[in-house]
């Protein structure tokens, strides 16, 4: 058994990454290991290529154990289930840094798996399993073009902070995930509190510094105990067949691919696809449909580059740096949902429902690496077939909405109101109507303005934009000119070499995302997408904020809950002997009452009036009684020197016979009986504590009141 082993000194805990030891029948595996948190991660790439394979199927999967924590798996069957968000959110961001450092062509079935042995709860293994990744490629005999390395950066009181633990990730304003080779980012992934965007570009050059560390020492792996590189073939389109596409869609595809709308366009490439392939098909009977669908694909990106790049025209006729037509409204539904918005950029539309709940109903979850273990404000995004104009599954979520659900949440989080502020779960659930281009960005948007047509108090408005790039590389693979483009629709996202998401306020970046095809672009052009967003998002603010600026009034069918503090040591009280109290209140007003240790009382109904008649109990029975104070309240026994009142719940008040009415009183029950409504006022209190109410106080007090409002004067 042959083991070696690097370290790589990146933030306060460096990583270990260790090979040889286990997993060894697989082209190559790994062990990572921060703290105390270790992942193993495996690489296997099959050696030939299955029948009718079209595309790269490259699967990246991470499975967190219980047992990793020290726990036991919840549920009837004692074991782990099906993926959680946080797995599923894991393998994407593990997928999408590797995919593009693959060569081009290669359709080889490839699957990284990442397994969780042991979590410390501090350092998070996400950053792992993406190092990992990399490594068990970089050792293996699997094409590869060169290592990558993953950082967390996080800033705590102005301080950039390397790999920050789940306690500094409490205190950090930013939560920024990167990728990158030794020179170039490949990808980013996080969120951030309104970041000014020249502070985020400086988190970035800093994240790139520490990468460059581990890519180095990958490489010292790769020298010591890495295996040769086997030989494969590429799918790429055939010259031959490619003269003949050319021969008929080459002077026809520009005018195509710029038809007016998506479904005028799909139409137009369809028809010249199915002349390209009945062409192709005549004189090359044995060419398969992926062999055509290779060279259409080749002829329409080459035309779609070489418009963008020469002629400064996209296929929906815009300018490289303009936003497609903006449309923003609220209230689109009637007042049974709680807050509603529509908003689109051209041919992408998102309707956003957001709904309002007692914040007990917020999300817990397991959290088996530590962090957080639950949400007060989910978003949901959810992508039918009818939004591209196809027939498809509908029902559950896959990854990719899950994926962009999570992206604009954390968009939207940073400007939430606190639980103190704003006692409520909220929830967004995103519909997408037409999808044309970043509809992820379109839920932020809507999203933003549904919060604010249900009342929910933001800190300031967000929106978001997909900036892209298409570039030209020379015969040495050099790159010699790029173009980014602003808002870019779906041939842009599918033939172009970057979708980079960013979202923020007035203030700052809130949330981001980057995706590219290439393998790593250099952090200047990722600048240049920075500021170009920002410009686009300044627009769709002002679009957005003539739309609704401010939070709106709540509906009236949205849960109203008011919060009272009462003292710890007098919580039972409230409760009461078997709950007696509490449920007496609850009964009489129809609302919802919740205590939490700290005393706090939240106070849930459907209707202002229980609302307030239910506070106004909690309150009054903590009240302390003030002398000079009226009060109303039932009498509860009587005696022959007078009668005793319920001044508070649970505090009695003496009112002496000679204190129930002018003049002299003979009975007691001339004048109260128990279960009378009377007002009285609080005239004194004994050193014992007892008390002393009068009615005939309490009504020359009236009588004086409605003299002086009429203006008599004795």
């Amino acid at each position: 058994m042959s083991i070696h082993s690097i370290e790589c000194a990146v933030g306060a805990n460096p990583i270990t990454i260790e090979t040889g030891k286990m997993a060894r029948l697989a082209d190559g595996a790994v062990t990572v290991r921060c703290g105390d948190t270790v992942i193993l991660v495996t690489a296997v790439s099959a050696t030939k290529i299955k029948d009718g394979q079209t595309f790269f199927p490259l699967s990246v999967e991470y499975k967190e154990k219980a047992a990793a924590a020290g726990m036991f798996p919840g549920g009837y069957f004692k074991r782990e289930g099906r993926p959680t968000e946080k797995e599923i959110l894991t393998c994407r961001m593990t997928d999408r840094p590797l995919r593009p450092m693959f060569p081009k062509g290669y359709l080889y079935d490839t699957q990284i798996i990442a397994i969780l042995l042991s979590a410390d709860g501090e350092n998070d293994p996400d950053i792992l399993s993406i190092n990992g990744a990399s490594a068990a490629l970089v050792v293996s005999d699997i094409p590869f073009a060169e290592p990558v390395g993953a950082v967390r950066v996080g800033r705590i009181d102005g301080q950039f902070v390397i790999n920050p633990t789940n306690t500094e990730r409490k205190e950090s304003d930013l939560d920024l995930v990167y990728v990158g080779s030794k020179n170039q980012v490949i990808m980013i992934e996080g969120a951030a509190n309104e970041l000014p965007e020249e502070d985020f570009i400086k988190a970035l050059h800093v994240a790139q510094e520490n990468v460059r560390v581990i890519c180095e020492k990958q490489e010292e792996l790769r020298a010591a105990c890495g295996k040769e590189k086997r030989s494969y073939e590429l799918c790429l389109a055939k010259p031959e067949l490619l003269e003949i596409g050319y021969e008929i869609a080459g002077d026809r595809i520009e005018a195509a691919i710029y038809a007016d709308s998506k479904v005028e366009r799909q139409k137009k490439v369809g028809a010249l696809r199915d002349e390209v392939e009945a062409a192709i098909k005549a004189r090359h009977p044995e060419a398969t449909d992926f062999d055509i669908e290779q060279v259409f694909e080749y002829i329409q990106k080459k035309a779609f580059r070489i418009s963008i790049m020469e002629k400064g025209k996209r296929a929906d006729g815009r300018q490289i740096k303009q936003l497609r037509p903006l449309v923003a409204e609220v209230g689109c539904l009637p007042s049974v949902v709680h807050g509603s918005a529509l908003f689109a950029r051209g041919e992408t539309m998102s309707m956003c429902l957001a709904t309002l709940a007692p914040v007990e109903d917020k999300q817990y979850f397991d959290s088996y690496t530590g962090g957080e273990d639950e949400k007060r404000f989910i978003l949901h995004y959810n992508f039918p077939p009818f939004s591209v104009g196809d027939t498809g599954r509908f029902g559950g979520q896959n990854r990719r909405e899950i994926g962009h659900g999570a992206l604009a949440e954390r968009s939207i989080a940073p400007v939430i109101p606190s639980e103190d502020e704003f006692p409520y779960a909220i929830r967004v659930s995103s519909e997408i109507m037409e999808s044309n281009g970043s509809t992820s960005m379109a839920s932020v948007c809507a999203g933003t303005m549904s919060l604010l047509h249900a009342g929910v108090p933001l800190k300031r408005p967000v929106a978001g934009i997909s900036v892209g790039l298409v570039t030209v590389f020379n015969e040495r693979d050099e790159m010699e000119r790029y173009e980014t483009l602003l808002d870019i629709i779906g041939s842009e996202d599918f033939y172009g070499d970057m979708d980079f998401k960013l979202c923020g306020s007035e203030a700052g970046v809130t949330g981001y995302q980057l995706d590219l095809k290439l393998p790593g672009i250099p952090l200047a052009i990722l600048e240049e997408a920075i500021h170009l967003a920002k410009d686009g998002r300044t627009q769709i603010l002002d679009t957005m904020n003539a739309a609704i600026s401010a939070p709106g009034t709540m509906s009236p069918n949205a849960p109203r809950i008011e919060s009272t503090t009462i003292p710890q040591d007098r919580i039972g009280e409230l409760i009461g002997p078997g709950g007696k109290n509490i449920k007496a209140i609850q009964a009489e007003t129809g609302t919802d009452i919740n205590i939490e240790e700290d005393g706090t009382v939240r106070i849930y109904a459907s209707k202002q009036e229980g609302l307030d008649r239910a506070l106004y109990l909690i309150k009054r029975m903590f009240q302390e009684i003030e002398i000079g104070e009226l009060y109303t309240g039932k009498v509860v026994s009587t005696t022959t020197f007078g009668a005793f009142m319920e001044v508070l719940p649970g505090k009695d008040g003496l009112i002496h016979i000679s204190e129930l009415a002018e003049g002299r009183t003979q009975k007691t029950e001339d004048v109260v009986n128990i279960g009378d409504i009377v007002t009285a006022k609080c005239i004194g209190i004994d050193e014992k504590g007892r008390v002393k109410m009068s009615i005939r106080a309490a009504q020359r007090e009236a009588k004086a009141k409605d003299a002086a409002d009429a203006g008599i004067t004795e």
